[in-house]
């Protein structure tokens, strides 16, 4: 019988029909760069292999090693070379000045606190050169899915080398002064014990928040979007995407 699938395995199973719009979004920014684009948080590739293909000189950090190596094999695959390493994004140095910085996903609500999300500003803003961007994306808290899904699991089947496992994923609101919510994830064969389990813990992020976090940081400008197609961000919206500019 086939081993289990490790986490950036199943990770990558999770999000084979993932179409939020915002790879192609990434891709063409870091197309148009003047410069190198170093991705935050690059995981196995979803969004990084698409910099890749389209000739973009990208790098990417992310603190986990088996989807790095994970995103590796598959930029070897298709006859490419990955330049990512392990760093954290609230702390990381880099050998070289970026035009632009991306963190997709979501990502940004990892640092938990005002603190890190300080220290994510200030980190990125070290690494870019001068006139460099950061261009992020983030959701817009929404009362109605808080009160209607958090709490409760979510279950879907995820198919793997020929067999069926059952992935289950809870968000809970676990500090309501702090605004921190956590995601709670597990995969298991339909008979056997759980494959694999993770636990972490984000902030929500509405836009006056990310707007004094920016106010308060080094960079120059910035400005918010309603989604990867531009626009107003709206009450109907459900994607922040955000550019920070450093001054030339």
């Amino acid at each position: 019988m086939a081993e289990h699938p490790d986490g950036a395995e199943l990770y990558d199973c999770r999000l084979a029909d993932a179409d939020r719009g915002d790879a192609a979004f990434y891709r063409d920014l870091a197309a148009a760069a003047d410069g190198p684009t170093l991705e935050l948080a690059c995981g196995t590739g979803r969004i990084h292999l698409e910099l890749l293909d389209a000739g973009v000189d990208a790098d990417g950090i992310d603190l986990d090693t088996d989807r790095l190596d994970r995103l590796r094999a598959k930029a070897a695959a298709r006859g490419l070379d990955a330049s990512v390493w392990r760093a954290d994004m609230l702390d990381f140095e880099a050998d070289r000045a970026y035009d632009l910085a991306i963190c997709p996903f979501n990502t940004v609500q990892h640092a938990a606190s005002v603190a890190d999300q300080r220290r994510l500003f200030e980190t990125v803003h070290d690494a870019l050169a001068p006139g460099g961007q950061f261009v992020f994306d983030t959701f817009v808290p929404s009362f109605d899915v808080v009160c209607e899904s958090y709490g409760e699991w979510e279950t879907r089947e995820l198919e793997y080398d020929g067999r069926t496992y059952t992935h289950r994923s809870r968000s809970r609101v676990v500090d309501l002064v702090e605004q921190q919510f956590e995601v709670e994830n597990a995969t298991e064969p339909p008979d056997g014990e759980v494959v694999h389990e993770s636990t972490y813990r984000l902030s929500m992020l509405p836009k006056q928040q990310v707007q004094l976090l920016a106010r308060d940081s080094p960079f120059d400008s910035w400005r918010v979007e309603g989604g990867f197609d531009g626009g107003e961000l709206s009450d109907e919206g459900a994607v922040q995407v955000w550019t920070l500019e450093k001054s030339t």
